[in-house]
């Protein structure tokens, strides 16, 4: 089955671009488009895409509100890709603190494009990692509520020392297969070790663990 992608931009030119660069490869499917994230809901509803690629800033309903508003009102809501002009955006990071899966540049390559849809879709890594790690330290507000709330929200998890290994190597970008490797241990006793992770943390993705990870301190983003 291919992987069926929504897209969400103010600018034509753009949902047309990334049209032709995803319809290009077999397993991709782009099963409609929206001008502005007031009109996303209505569209998974119908459509049920497996990503929506969302611009971050539009005139209506931006990108940081249409994720919030996708998670709190879609039952089994679609992976959310942000699609930004600016990699250092203080936006981009709001809308990964709301819930979006990753992000994508406007100015990335085809070949780029394909992958983050791919990599989004199959939700077994981080989508740039350094990039995440950067937003973190720069937007994190390390003194902030936000922050207090993550680091408490991270003792009550309690997590094990095994699934402290595998959230810091999750927050290094690592494939469960590479985690598997890295730890002698196979794959599906990671596949447990993530689950639980996100289980313990109240994290829909890995990319929300990262950024609890990030936030609580338990790992350091610089």
């Amino acid at each position: 089955m291919p992987v069926t992608v929504l897209l969400v931009d103010d600018e034509p030119l753009v949902r047309a671009g990334l049209r032709a660069v995803l319809e290009a490869q077999p397993d991709i499917e782009v099963v409609g488009e929206a001008a502005d994230g007031a009109a996303v809901i209505p569209l998974v509803r119908r459509l049920r895409p497996d990503v929506v690629a969302m611009d971050v800033r539009m005139p209506l309903l931006d990108g940081i509100e249409a994720t919030r508003a996708l998670l709190r009102s879609v039952a089994a809501p679609p992976k959310i890709l942000v699609v930004t002009t600016f990699e250092n955006d203080e936006y981009v990071y709001g809308a990964l603190r709301a819930g979006a899966d990753g992000f994508l540049l406007k100015r990335a390559r085809p070949a780029e494009i394909v992958h983050a849809v791919r990599l989004v879709a199959e939700g077994e890594s981080l989508l740039f990692p350094a990039s995440v790690r950067r937003l973190a330290a720069e937007y994190g507000d390390g003194d902030g509520d936000g922050n207090r709330a993550a680091r408490a929200a991270l003792e009550r998890a309690r997590l094990t020392g095994r699934e402290g290994e595998v959230l810091r190597l999750m927050a290094r970008g690592l494939t469960n297969a590479e985690i598997a490797a890295k730890l002698v241990v196979g794959t599906e006793t990671v596949k447990s070790h993530v689950s639980a992770v996100l289980a313990k943390l109240g994290a829909r993705d890995r990319t929300q663990a990262v950024i609890a990870a990030y936030e609580s301190g338990f790992v350091a983003p610089g």
